[in-house]
């Protein structure tokens, strides 16, 4: 009876496991599973996805083995029992690979007093993987009845795994971004574009280089996000990594910023003032809107490039830095240099290897996971109770445009989570994502065209509201600095101006 009910529960779990829909969370309860109903005290599984390259990608788990029984039992995957057992497609059983003749003379098995041993090929014509099973957790060899349960559940795990595996390299081609994302530290930047794995491709062999990198794109697009890539992708990685704007620092203060200054060197320096060059010494130095340099701080910056030696401001003997120089515009600096507002040498120092990151119209696949991110980032910063995206809310963002990229979709998603949240809902809704003004009035107070006067405001209308009010909310919090606001929207000055003029806004009288 006792009998009947284990074979009972075995195929009640066997089903159970039937139901994982990924790989690596199988072969952990699968192997828990084995060990289990053999009694063992180590195990360990694996398998090779030979679907996916000639070798076989591993994937593999272990249970009750330390770091050294690990590498003992994986050493065995080329000789000894592992190897045998894949070999000839068949179990090996044997009470004590010590006194076994065809394994005693292996060193791992001396070394590691091995007795009873359970090893069964997953899979046949060739072998998926093996699982390997040693020592019982009762004194003895294994039982002809554990090798028929082990051979029992080795026939499903390859059965499971393989339906596993094909669906993993379904998701795959359809993600093309995954490979890539195996060889690269990115997980601050999600999608699953085609444009994102062109990017990814890049960064996958720039990295590693000791090269300075110019970054191109949108405003908005993540060029931030893609230099921090490229700083954790490097041998630089565990060392600082240190960001400045160019164009949200006043020109006065900008190499002061840059490289430090000497006690008098200007009115603010009544000591020596460290420069960001000093703070990223052996790291990476992000100069975000490098366009916006003056021709001074460009000169100084071409001899870091050229020299790894700066001159403090106020200062007579040169410093060494070691950094690596990732620049960032969005201005196209070949008219810059045309116009003679950009060093034409610093511009051939920058882009050695250059960068475009892809607009958000760019890579619209990415557009779903991107607002549920950000909707995910909102909560918890927040502190809000869960809330989710609805499917209108998700579809509104599929179907608008986004000028100000990635940085505009954030903004925007951030502000709806906060407004579904004051309404006490569980998801965030289309209205909460663009809601509409006061009729006649767009939200920055200004009248709006006949668009909205006629009660059915366009796309455009409402994402220029949006702009409106958001650029309009830091402005006033930042008494109208408009350093201060280029600093907090993370763009250049004249682009912060620009905004001012062409959404209409007005300075507060008093302000």
């Amino acid at each position: 009876m006792d009998r009947v009910r284990r074979e009972r529960d075995l195929y009640r779990k066997l089903l159970e496991l039937g139901g994982n829909n990924e790989i690596e969370p199988f072969l952990e309860e699968a192997l828990a599973l084995i060990v289990d109903i053999a009694g063992a005290r180590r195990g360990y599984l694996e398998i090779r996805d030979h679907g996916a390259d000639a070798e076989g990608t591993p994937f593999w788990m272990a249970r009750g083995c330390t770091e050294e029984d690990i590498a003992g039992v994986r050493a065995e995957m080329s000789r000894g029992v592992i190897a045998q057992a894949i070999a000839s497609g068949r179990t090996i059983v044997t009470s004590s690979a010590l006194n076994d003749p065809r394994f005693r003379d292996r060193g791992s098995v001396r070394a590691n007093r091995i007795e009873a041993v359970l090893c069964a090929p997953i899979g046949a014509d060739p072998p998926l993987g093996v699982l390997y099973l040693q020592d019982r957790v009762q004194p003895g060899p294994f039982r002809d009845e554990d090798r028929a349960h082990v051979e029992l559940l080795a026939r499903h795990v390859a059965t499971l795994a393989d339906r596993l595996l094909l669906r993993r390299r379904s998701a795959e081609s359809a993600n093309p971004t995954l490979p890539l994302r195996k060889k690269l530290r990115a997980d601050g930047i999600r999608g699953r574009s085609p444009a994102l794995a062109r990017l990814f491709q890049q960064l996958v062999l720039i990295a590693p280089l000791e090269v300075s990198v110019l970054l191109t794109g949108p405003t908005g697009s993540g060029k931030t996000a893609v230099a921090r890539v490229l700083h954790d992708n490097s041998a630089r990685s565990s060392k600082p990594f240190v960001e400045i704007n160019c164009g949200a620092l006043p020109e006065a203060l900008i190499e002061s910023e840059l490289f430090g200054a000497m006690p008098g060197a200007h009115s603010t320096a009544s000591r020596r003032v460290p420069g960001k060059v000093e703070a990223a010494d052996g790291g990476t130095l992000f100069l975000d809107e490098i366009a916006e340099l003056s021709l001074t701080a460009q000169a100084a910056l071409l001899q870091l490039l050229q020299s790894k030696e700066y001159f403090p401001l106020g200062g007579s003997r040169p410093v060494t830095a070691d950094v690596r120089i990732v620049a960032a515009t969005n201005t196209d600096l070949r008219a810059a240099v045309s116009k003679k507002a950009f060093r034409e040498d610093l511009f051939y120092r920058l882009q050695v290897l250059p960068v475009r990151v892809p607009s958000l119209a760019e890579r619209r696949e990415d557009l779903p996971e991107l607002a549920a991110h950000f909707c995910e980032q909102a909560v918890r910063a927040y502190n809000l109770p869960r809330l989710e995206l609805s499917v209108g809310a998700l579809r509104a963002v599929e179907n608008a445009e986004w000028p100000g990229n990635v940085r505009e979709l954030a903004h925007a998603v951030e502000a709806a989570v906060i407004r579904a949240a004051a309404d006490g809902l569980l998801h965030v809704e289309q209205r909460h994502l663009f809601p509409e003004p006061e009729p006649g009035r767009g939200d920055a107070g200004e009248p709006l065209g006949g668009d909205w006067l006629a009660g059915q405001p366009t796309l455009q209308a409402a994402t220029r509201a949006f702009q409106a009010r958001f650029v309009r909310r830091v402005l006033d919090e930042g008494g109208w600095n408009v350093s201060e606001a280029a600093t907090r929207l993370d763009i250049a000055r004249s682009h912060v101006y620009n905004l001012i003029r062409a959404l209409g806004l007005e300075r507060p009288k008093g302000v």
